[in-house]
């Protein structure tokens, strides 16, 4: 029975997602058979994908010196986040600001509705794996990041960092004025299917765009693979919830949202709340 009852709600879930695009079937059913052969209706469920000579990196990058993202996602223990973010604030500023690093630290956070407890870093490495590379050998030698990773470990209970690299079409995050709150989406994406993503959403962005709420979009390069973060900022959640409405209220946005959610297996989100270390305020 519950099996059947699934199949049911399934099936009135795609029905109510092909009303969307209702209008256009007879538009385009008047129009020329696909190859002579196939139907407009075949057309529409079967897709074919041409096979790629390029990496993901190359296709969906700005250039090749495009540059290199890590995001570090830490879970401290509960009874120290406080003491864990004010290590934080007295360390990562100075390597960001000291030119002697080719790093910048774009955003510090606390999960605010998500995974508690739990820190989120993202650094920007100009110059791309030569630039993190320079910059790990550098911090072996400061006695105060040594001191810090010392300290910092006895604060937390995991961790893990992904390196990514940052959509073509998206802005790339700049400082920010606060408050805001910020929303970062991750999704797992099935294996071979980067490519299609990156097409659907260099138009998807335009729809998104109008409160100023993209922050940077970044797809993984080591890590998690087929995994892609966007990262947004809105003033608060009603700010958040009045804008993700707004965007349905645009031509075009329900047609996203349909070819691009059968490409996910698995997705996240966290509310995030900037640290005072953050340049993302």
């Amino acid at each position: 029975m519950l099996q059947v009852e699934g199949i049911h709600v399934q099936f009135e879930y795609y029905q109510n997602i092909l009303k969307v695009t209702n209008s256009n079937i007879t538009h385009f059913a008047e129009g020329p058979v696909i190859n002579g052969k196939d139907s407009w209706f075949k057309s529409l469920f079967v897709r074919k994908v041409d096979p790629r000579k390029d990496a993901h990196a190359t296709l969906l990058t700005k250039n090749e010196e495009s540059n290199l993202y890590k995001i570090q996602f830490h879970n401290v223990k509960p009874e120290c986040l406080d003491a864990y973010n004010k290590l934080c604030e007295e360390v990562l500023p100075s390597i960001h600001a000291d030119k002697y690093y080719p790093c910048e630290l774009v955003g510090t956070w606390n999960t605010w509705y998500g995974d508690q407890d739990q820190a989120v870093h993202l650094w920007r490495y100009r110059g791309g794996y030569p630039a993190l590379t320079e910059v790990m050998n550098k911090l072996k030698q400061n006695p105060e990041f040594t001191a810090y990773r010392k300290e910092r470990g006895k604060m937390l209970m995991s961790r893990r960092n992904q390196l990514l690299l940052e959509f073509s079409f998206w802005n790339e995050p700049v400082p920010r004025e606060g408050p805001n709150i910020y929303e970062l989406r991750s999704y797992q994406l099935r294996p071979g299917t980067m490519i299609e993503w990156g097409n659907y959403w260099a138009r998807a962005i335009g729809y998104r765009q109008h409160n100023s709420e993209a922050v940077g979009g970044f797809f993984s390069q080591i890590g998690n693979l087929y995994m892609v973060h966007h990262l947004w900022a809105y003033k608060d959640l009603q700010s958040r919830e009045d804008t993700r409405n707004g965007a349905w209220q645009q031509e075009g946005w329900d047609e996203v949202v349909y070819y691009t959610v059968p490409l996910i297996q698995h997705m996240d989100s966290r509310i995030m709340i900037p640290t005072k270390a953050s340049p993302l305020q």
